[in-house]
């Protein structure tokens, strides 16, 4: 029986890092360039005019002539601000030209325009699932830049897509990673109390977003790395819940603001009526047993808790009757 040896891993080619490329000073060239067409012109003029055989060599040497000062200006290339020019030279790349000016280089290399200003780029509106199951749609803005033009042009291919590819990618990830917010929970689980309350340390969407935008950033940052791309920033610029729920949640966020606000009012009167107690006792003002210490409670809890104003009902017997 015969053992199927392993198939050898391919291991990536080392990636092509931007260097410096070689280029002159352009403007000298085109001055040459422009002197050496005006002289090749006047040779070709004085070659027509002669009928001997002098003529025929100086339309020759006028045509070198116009080859060189061709060759002089397809050598020029012009550098703007925010801008470089990637020289590659027979299918081989010979470096980068970032400063701004006129350069000269290999007449026969070619020149690519990379931008190198800060762009933005706004990912379309998404709709995905939260940590919670709860849809949401969410959107982010991301400020990029290229710092490496040799890996924009050569390690990917078309890296502008690529960046929008992966940035919204990573704004799924990150939506799904999280809860829309730390204080409400999907619908079903918490009605029915299947679901853990939260501790107040995980992060939320909503409640903690300069958290999650530092976690998008760097994720991002890490996909298009190969690219030569640096993130800068990146916000959030949509988070709500989707269509089909958002009535839904936001009926159940004002339940829980109602239920918070019920049970600060009971905190705070409980907390009332054990001072009030605890005075009473200490001052020996008045001795209450059990029955009247519970209906005492009961009279505080009803005034200090009810929602309208309470009637006021003044005992003129004893305190039994």
């Amino acid at each position: 029986m015969s053992v199927q040896e392993p198939v050898a891993q391919v291991l990536p080619s080392q990636p092509i890092t931007e260097r410096a490329g070689w280029s002159a000073a352009g403007v000298p060239v085109l001055v040459a360039g422009v002197v050496a067409a005006l002289v090749a012109i006047a040779l070709l003029a004085t070659g027509i005019a002669l009928k001997s055989g002098g003529g025929t060599a100086l339309i020759v040497v006028a045509a070198l002539v116009f080859i060189a000062a061709g060759l002089a200006f397809r050598g020029l290339t012009p550098v703007v601000g925010g801008q470089a020019r990637v020289v590659q030279l027979f299918g081989r790349y010979r470096g980068t030209i970032r400063e701004p000016g006129l350069h000269w280089v290999n007449p026969f290399a070619e020149r690519r325009r990379v931008s190198t200003r800060i762009r933005n780029h706004e990912t379309p509106m998404t709709k995905v699932n939260d940590a919670d199951g709860n849809p949401i749609e969410i959107a982010a803005v991301v400020v990029w830049q290229v710092h490496d033009t040799a890996q924009a042009l050569y390690s990917v291919d078309a890296f502008v897509k690529f960046v929008a590819t992966q940035s919204e990618t990573a704004v799924r990830h990150i939506a799904s990673s999280y809860p829309y917010t730390s204080g409400d929970g999907a619908i079903g689980d918490s009605a029915t109390g299947n679901r853990a309350d939260r501790d107040g340390s995980e992060l939320s969407l909503r409640d903690n977003a300069d958290e999650i935008t530092s976690r998008l950033s760097a994720e991002i940052s890490a996909r298009v790395q190969a690219a030569g791309v640096t993130i800068i920033e990146s916000r959030l610029t949509r988070l709500s819940y989707a269509a089909e729920i958002a009535q839904a949640m936001l009926r159940q966020q004002q339940a829980n603001a109602v239920v918070g606000a019920r049970y600060r009012i009971v905190e705070g009167a409980v907390g009332m009526v054990q001072l009030a107690l605890q005075r009473l006792d200490e001052e020996n003002v008045v001795e209450l047993d059990e029955e009247r210490k519970a209906a005492m409670v009961s009279n505080l809890l009803v005034v200090l808790c009810s929602e309208q104003a309470t009637q006021q009902v003044v005992n003129t017997g004893s305190l039994y009757q």
